[in-house]
């Protein structure tokens, strides 16, 4: 049997209050400190294995591509929280979303005359081990105690 919208009951406004106070917040800065933590690893990772400084600076400078956008997009949403209407809020987000990605391009078109001896393999690495990371943090984190954000 196949559900329909007539069979979900709208929640009453105490019943709404109650799941947000059992609903963890995540904090963003957590997570992004813990993807900060993650490219670091990596580019010291990268560094131990090579033995070349270039291509931990080249991981380090993958995981910043992400950081860097993330850290805009996180602050843009911010502001929008008061936004008037939902319409307004969702435009707001596709515009930091736009933002975010058109700084990452940026960044990764910049990295050859950026970092001295370029490794793109490196850069990889630390670029996709940063982005992948935040599922990690938003699981460690909603293992904790409720934070206030």
């Amino acid at each position: 049997m196949a559900l329909g919208f007539d069979d979900f009951k709208p929640l009453t406004p105490q019943e709404a209050q109650q799941v947000r106070r059992q609903v963890k917040k995540v904090s963003v800065v957590r997570i992004l400190w813990v993807q900060a933590l993650a490219g670091t690893l990596v580019a010291l990772a990268v560094w131990g294995v090579t033995g070349q400084q270039s291509a931990g600076f080249s991981a380090l400078y993958g995981a910043f591509a992400v950081l860097v956008p993330a850290a805009l997009f996180a602050r843009g949403l911010r502001r929008q929280q008061t936004a008037a209407d939902a319409g307004s809020a969702l435009l707001g987000f596709f515009v930091w979303e736009l933002v975010k990605v058109g700084v990452t391009v940026a960044m990764l078109l910049a990295a050859p005359r950026l970092v001295i001896e370029l490794n793109w393999l490196a850069l990889l690495a630390g670029f996709v081990v940063t982005m992948k990371v935040y599922w990690l943090a938003m699981w460690l984190q909603l293992k904790q105690p409720a934070c206030v954000n």
